[in-house]
């Protein structure tokens, strides 16, 4: 049975993504309060495999996990993308107009932002985890007391759900990253169609545009790029970057062509292409 690490507790959204992502294999989740315990995790022991969150369409990229990968010895085989739908889920037999106070993480209550409006006599609590919200009632018993988080949770714990998909928009999806050690033995996929990598690039002029000339010349499709100042190197940036590719062996010949445009080259990892959740 493969063991798999995430972020937060059981019924998180990592969770639902680590299950959607190895949904023919049974296998035993092992909860972390944060991503660097999840890094230290799967450090200390290379059998493990790790689910964290990389970007949000709404949040943005996650930039404290680029760095964290960077420092790792993980090699990205996988993706799964979610689309984050919020409920407001209470002790079973209250009613929204009982609530009094609203727990979240952040993000959560930030997403559910013109829902929240409608509940003026709610205090906004923010809290670690959506999931952690949800337990922190259930175990309680708190009356008056309502968390955001997904369905899941909401199911886990015994909350019934006041107010589903009270996100304020709809197209709110999240990208995860399936993690394994680089000396790990992964099976061969024909179907590998997408990779990253990260590279710095000297303080020049046109130095970016020549590695994206590259990237386009050998038909590779940029999905994304993140630039991240390198610390000590004043106007130096370390960018992480995204390719999808119809042919494997063009993917490899632009990746030769662009080594020598850059420095610090490093292949985060090869895999297979997640397609984008239904609304």
């Amino acid at each position: 049975m493969k063991q798999v690490t995430i972020q937060g507790i059981a019924g998180c959204f990592h969770e639902t993504a680590a299950r959607r992502f190895f949904r023919d294999e049974t296998i035993e989740v092992i909860p972390c309060e944060n991503f660097e315990r999840l890094f230290d995790r799967l450090a200390a022991d290379p059998s493990l495999l790790g689910i964290a969150a990389i970007e949000n369409t709404i949040a943005g990229s996650l930039l404290p996990n680029h760095e964290l990968l960077r420092r790792s010895r993980l090699n990205i085989i996988g993706e799964e993308k979610i689309r984050i739908s919020h409920t407001l889920c209470a002790l079973p037999g209250q009613r929204i107009g009982e609530i009094t106070e609203v727990r979240s993480h952040p993000i959560a209550l930030m997403q559910c932002g013109d829902f929240l409006k409608r509940l003026p006599q709610a205090r906004i609590v923010e809290r670690d985890d959506t999931a952690g919200s949800a337990r922190e009632i259930a175990e309680g018993r708190l009356p008056h007391t309502a968390a955001i988080c997904g369905a899941d949770a909401a199911a886990m714990y015994g909350l019934e759900v006041l107010a589903e998909a009270i996100e304020t928009n709809r197209h709110n999806f999240t990208r995860f990253l399936v993690l394994a050690d680089r000396d790990r033995p992964q099976p061969a996929d024909p179907g590998i169609d997408k990779a990253s990598f990260l590279f710095t690039l000297p303080h020049t002029q046109g130095s970016l545009s020549k590695v994206l000339t590259v990237l386009s010349f050998y038909d590779l499709n940029l999905t994304k790029i993140q630039s991240l100042p390198i610390i000590g190197r004043e106007w130096e940036y370390r960018f992480y970057v995204d390719v999808t590719f119809g042919d494997y062996t063009r993917y490899r010949q632009a990746v030769e062509a662009v080594r020598p445009l850059t420095s610090d080259f490093a292949i985060l990892g090869e895999y297979r292409q997640c397609a984008d959740p239904a609304l």
